[in-house]
């Protein structure tokens, strides 16, 4: 056990000094024992705290389009594939949207997240976001962040004019797993869409979803990617499984796994947003308090794309409990 704390505090170390952590020590890092694992956390936790401060980054999200999607991600209950029984609605009118925001920046959010639930946006619908877009720009204020699927180059250049901070597009998880997850597109479509965003000027937010019965190997490897992608939020969900979805019966994860990658991730990305997302409510009996002082630093609140989170309040008082700021 002291062995392996010497060589936790050996990689912090390089962390601080700039050097960064190889990818066999990132191995050695997950697998550490679970003796060791309350310490790794501590010192993921220092390291957010030297790169990132106190600060909680909270945002919120708005699923503008929830409808049967194209693709058959098995995690989801948006596929066109499943049948889940959930609502579905087309883009609502630009003013709702907008009002969403207002109450969105009225109650602490640092950010606006745009979703929609397609494989990416016709010409009419991408028109659409545009202009809602604007209008938020024009009376809100607001910090604007977009997930639209596929995007081409023109499309992200548009969302970079219109002040757009960053895009999310996310992995879902390691490359080895992804054809048991998603069979209608490929692992390097979401990879060439990260490249199209970033190349548009255009921050990236990217993750994945962590129990879908992937190996501990595999969490490393879809780390190891985040960091080669040096992203700068990177957004972790844990499964919710949803009736209806080829996962509905998974296993959760236990929380030592849980804080295990959260924790390496720090290590990786040590100046990144690293946000506890989906399952945060549900899956974690402290909605994220043992997770926000071990390497995470920013969390959604007031729900997500299909299920409903903590209200605002309840989570800008659970910061304020161990000692950060939102």
């Amino acid at each position: 056990m002291l062995q392996e704390q010497e060589f936790i505090n050996h990689c912090k170390e390089n962390v601080f000094s700039g050097i960064g952590i190889s990818t066999d020590e990132a191995r050695n890092l997950i697998n550490i024992s679970d003796d060791s694992l309350k310490f790794l956390a501590k010192s993921a936790n220092e390291i957010t705290r030297e790169f990132n401060g106190s600060k909680v980054d909270v945002e919120q999200l708005n699923n503008i389009k929830k409808n049967a999607c194209s693709e058959d991600c098995s995690f989801c209950s948006q596929s066109a594939f499943y049948n889940t029984g959930i609502e579905t609605y087309q883009l609502p009118p630009a003013q709702e949207i907008v009002s969403k925001a207002k109450k969105a920046k009225n109650e602490g959010a640092e950010s606006y997240c745009l979703v929609a639930a397609w494989r990416e946006p016709s010409k009419n619908d991408f028109e659409k976001v545009c202009n809602i877009i604007e209008q938020i720009n024009n009376t809100v204020g607001i910090s604007i962040e977009c997930s639209l699927g596929f995007l081409t180059q023109e499309q992200a250049s548009r969302l970079k004019r219109l002040n757009v901070k960053r895009y999310n597009h996310n992995l879902e998880t390691a490359r080895s797993k992804f054809s048991e997850i998603c069979t209608t597109h490929t692992y390097d479509d979401r990879l060439k869409t990260l490249q199209i965003a970033r190349n548009a000027g255009l921050e990236l937010c990217t993750g994945g979803i962590i129990g879908m019965g992937e190996t501990r190997e595999q969490r490393l490897e879809l780390a190891i990617e985040l960091s080669r992608l040096e992203p700068e939020e990177v957004t972790i969900n844990i499964l919710v499984p949803f009736p209806g979805t080829p996962l509905e019966l998974q296993t959760p994860l236990p929380i030592s796994e849980i804080v295990r990658i959260f924790s390496l991730v720090r290590f990786m990305l040590p100046t990144s947003i690293i946000k506890i997302s989906g399952g945060r409510e549900t899956k974690l009996s402290d909605s994220g308090k043992e997770l926000l002082q071990s390497g995470a630093n920013g969390i959604i609140t007031s729900g997500y794309l299909t299920m409903n989170g903590n209200p605002s309040e309840k989570d800008f008082e659970m910061i304020k409990e161990i000692g950060l700021e939102a």
